[in-house]
């Protein structure tokens, strides 16, 4: 099922998917492949929002040329507030900038040693995994500033016949209170609204029904120097919807939404297809104001 959301005053019939990952961190295809498959169900534009990473931007840039379709520079940044882990979506940032590169750096260098914590507590479990059979099993090595994620260690722990698919292994081992999460280090959300701001983009708040804390996301979204907030995701329902979409209207935000799509594991599309979730794209004239 496809969802269409229309931003507020919106005249414009593009649609648009703010949300994507790619092999740069947890998806499962080239940033060039997202910016293809974008174009073939007719989107006009597609952001590229790897975790803690910009290494997909430049070759999705490319493609949008190619394929004439616009593409949004974009990052997921992980963080944490309230005990629970956060995400906050940059949009147009600078993607070359060199400090806000070394900072995501340095998210990636905290993600690694977190995922070291997370195979050492499944070992302890009697699970066969290590970090070196996680990197085999992506098939090709990384560039220096690509992040390896818990799908991939999903991915692993399917294989070794832990999990029967990704959902599974996130149901038994590596969600929050599960016996194979680790809560790393990380920054807070205003934080990373900070650095989104220096490095010249804008931050929104990413889908906030998965946090099941309203009141922390009323504190956050309350506290200024958000743009938006991802009222749409595919793992919104309509009460989350009108929930975000009133305190959108409240705090004066963007409305922003996406599929978070990551692609295909093992026949099973994790969040939502591209192009599931969309809005119009007029909100990209907002977001680069």
């Amino acid at each position: 099922m496809v969802k269409e959301f229309e931003a507020a005053g919106s005249v414009s019939s593009g649609r648009c998917d703010l949300h994507t990952h790619t092999l740069a961190s947890d998806g499962m295809q080239p940033p060039a492949e997202n910016v293809r498959l974008a174009k073939e169900k007719g989107l006009v534009a597609v952001a590229i929002t790897d975790h803690d990473t910009v290494a997909g931007v430049p070759e999705a840039l490319e493609a949008g040329e190619l394929y004439d379709i616009t593409v949004v520079p974009g990052v997921e940044i992980s963080t944490r507030a309230g005990g629970k882990d956060i995400h906050v979506l940059g949009y147009y940032v600078d993607f070359r900038d060199e400090l806000f590169l070394s900072r995501l750096a340095g998210l990636r260098d905290t993600r690694a040693a977190r995922n070291e914590a997370i195979t050492q507590q499944l070992q302890g479990l009697g699970i066969g995994i290590t970090m070196e059979a996680v990197v085999r099993g992506i098939g090709r090595e990384l560039k220096p500033d690509e992040s390896v994620g818990r799908p991939h260690i999903a991915d692993e722990l399917v294989r070794l016949g832990a999990a029967s698919d990704m959902r599974d292994a996130f149901d038994k081992y590596l969600a929050e209170g599960k016996p194979g999460f680790v809560a790393q280090p990380r920054i807070s959300p205003e934080e990373a609204n900070q650095w989104i701001a220096e490095a010249k983009g804008k931050a929104v708040l990413a889908h906030p029904g998965l946090y099941g804390d309203d009141e922390l996301v009323r504190g956050i979204l309350g506290g200024g120097g958000f743009a938006g907030v991802e009222a749409y995701h595919s793992d919104h329902g309509p009460a989350e919807e009108e929930r975000y979409l009133a305190m959108a209207r409240k705090y004066g935000l963007l409305v922003t939404g996406g599929s978070d799509f990551h692609g295909t594991r093992g026949g099973v599309i994790f969040h939502g297809d591209l192009g599931s979730v969309t809005v119009s794209a007029d909100v990209l004239e907002q977001l680069k104001a």
